[in-house]
């Protein structure tokens, strides 16, 4: 039996990107959190959150640095993980997560959680990589002769290809933004109409 999914539009998604110090979940901290709404099939810039994350003992990774811009000393006023922590998950709690790239955003999620204590809210997860894959083998069978490579999964990258105008990389906020504007124009070039159909 076949369960019924929400109409697409009727879920909210919290678009969310991270800037961390490193690349590895279980010891480079969350240094920068942002996330903004889609509600009805908009998104809402006005209850969008944003904070700086101060890392505490870990160690921001120097190479790391050249992307976010970020240093030890910036982050020294702000609030730690375990405070913002909270937020995040009440956000997620009954909404679906939108993030570009899951396996990184949610592993570093996941981790924090698992070290502060905070419980992972387990929320729906749509991920704009995954639906770039999912544009690009409809568009195989649609126009099969036309020659294609994979699609581009940089998030600017895939912004340009499907029309969509250049953002200042590598800030949390900025990204959220960039990631749920991409998930709409996927979403309506998939035909999605309901959530099962963008997960």
């Amino acid at each position: 039996m076949l369960f019924s999914s929400p109409p697409w539009d009727s879920v909210t998604y919290w678009a969310l990107d991270l800037e961390t110090g490193g690349l590895d979940a279980g010891k480079d901290p969350i240094i920068a959190v942002g996330m903004v709404p889609i509600r009805g099939g908009r998104i809402r810039l006005g209850e969008s959150f944003r904070t700086l994350v101060r890392p505490g003992r870990a160690r921001i990774d120097p190479a790391s640095v050249p992307a976010h811009q970020l240093v030890q000393g910036e982050l020294r006023d702000a609030p730690t993980i375990e405070e913002v922590l909270p937020i995040v998950e009440r956000r997620l709690r009954t909404d679906v997560l939108l993030v570009h790239h899951r396996a990184i955003d949610v592993a570093f999620l996941r981790q924090a959680c698992r070290r502060t204590g905070v419980r992972w809210p387990a929320p729906k997860v749509v991920d704009t990589v995954d639906l770039l894959f999912r544009v690009a083998r409809r568009a195989r069978f649609t126009t099969p002769l036309e020659v294609r490579d994979r699609p581009v999964l940089n998030l600017s990258a895939a912004r340009e290809a499907h029309g969509l105008p250049p953002y200042q990389a590598h800030d949390a906020l900025t990204d959220a933004v960039a990631t749920a504007e991409l998930f709409l124009v996927l979403r309506h070039e998939l035909g999605a109409r309901t959530l099962r159909d963008l997960r």
